[in-house]
């Protein structure tokens, strides 16, 4: 086998939870050497979630297996000391505290390198490193709240849901923390250079409202929750309720889905051209829809090109192979033969190392010695 990609490369995580690890799991995947520190006693509060997995979470254990994580008290400037003697041998160091904290550490990046110049430093913060907003806490769905995408798909009495996922952390935090850590590498290949790359995932999170920024900025306005076209507004990208209960997710968006669509749905044919008619048409078909079960609109629309499916349960889903609840990747719990079937991995296998059992970290003293491997 080839050379992992990052055969060689030493990470310090200093970052706890969700956008960080996540992003340094891949490092890892890719060859990297990771050591994480967390805070004596209890480690990262992810370690105390439920359910459980050994001494750890479930969540845990899928966001950090094959790294190394030692307890250090960053408040002990004998402790802290150590850890940024670590830092002085790291490619790459991964922080998550709020601005300006890592700095009264003494662990921000002028401190790192004043002593390591080449080191790629990333910080993951909500609201970016300046800026009134810069030392507010939040979270995932405050940030999807205050950079305006929460409230842009709204129900019939104009609230907003729960979105399906941590997007900010993920969208707007572990990928492009990812993307600058690699592009910062490379230039350091070519210039000998370090860099300090800054990550704000509310500030990011404007690439996945593209399509509304271009809007705005060709002077058609922002959003109107609920009525533009990816949002609600047209029958040919909207969820429609099925006689069970269950629903429908129609983005028939082409004019060949859609023709072949409201032939087989037997929309009006004087309601086929929905353009301006919008409303009417999403009455037509949600009455059309509400007339079968999901078992029969799946049975009718299976098949057919018409980008329309039915909202699969997660039962369904790992039925029809979409999502693997067994596949290569496994993580054990440490001192235990007990594993399972872990996250697949977004790198492209001849890009990670090999699948097979890797255990997650037992949280263990910091000693005088290396930890790198």
């Amino acid at each position: 086998m080839s050379a992992l990609p990052l055969a060689g490369v030493k990470v310090l995580d200093l970052s706890t939870l969700l956008p960080g690890p996540l992003a340094t799991l891949m490092l890892a995947d890719a060859g990297a050497d990771v050591v994480k520190i967390e805070r004596p006693g209890t480690g990262d509060e992810m370690r105390t979630y439920e359910p459980r997995f050994g001494e750890a979470s479930a969540n845990y254990a899928v966001l950090n297996r094959g790294k190394r994580a030692f307890a250090a008290d960053l408040k002990d400037p004998a402790q802290r000391d150590r850890v940024l003697a670590l830092a002085a041998e790291a490619d790459i160091v991964m922080e998550q505290f709020r601005p300006g904290v890592a700095d009264r550490l003494g662990l921000g990046h002028a401190a790192v390198a004043a002593i390591n110049p080449a080191v790629v430093y990333c910080s993951i913060s909500g609201y970016g490193p300046v800026g009134p907003h810069a030392p507010r806490a939040g979270h995932d769905l405050n940030y999807l709240a205050e950079s305006g995408l929460l409230g842009t798909v709204t129900d019939a009495t104009g609230s907003p849901a729960l979105p399906v996922t941590v997007l900010a952390d993920i969208a707007g935090g572990t990928y492009p923390a990812l993307v600058n850590i690699l592009l910062a590498l490379r230039r350091r290949d070519l210039t000998g250079e370090g860099t300090h790359v800054q990550v704000s995932m509310t500030h990011n999170l404007q690439v996945l409202s593209y399509g509304y920024f271009a809007a705005h900025q060709a002077g058609d306005g922002w959003p109107r929750p609920g009525a533009e076209q990816l949002t609600g507004g047209s029958p040919r990208y909207h969820l429609y309720p099925t006689a069970d209960g269950r629903h429908v997710a129609c983005a028939a968006l082409e004019q060949k889905f859609w023709d072949r669509l409201v032939d087989l749905v037997g929309l009006d044919p004087a309601l086929h051209a929905d353009a301006g008619q919008e409303p009417a048409v999403v009455a037509a078909l949600t009455d059309l829809f509400a007339a079968r079960t999901a078992d029969e609109w799946r049975a009718l629309l299976d098949g057919e090109d018409v980008c329309t499916v039915v909202v699969a349960t997660w039962d369904e889903a790992v039925a029809a192979g979409l999502v693997l609840t067994d596949g290569p990747d496994h993580v054990r719990a440490p001192g235990s033969d007990a594993s399972f079937a872990t996250l697949p991995s977004p790198l492209a296998p001849s890009l990670r190392g090999p699948a097979g059992v890797v255990p997650y970290p037992a949280l263990e003293s910091l000693g005088s010695g290396s930890p790198w491997a």
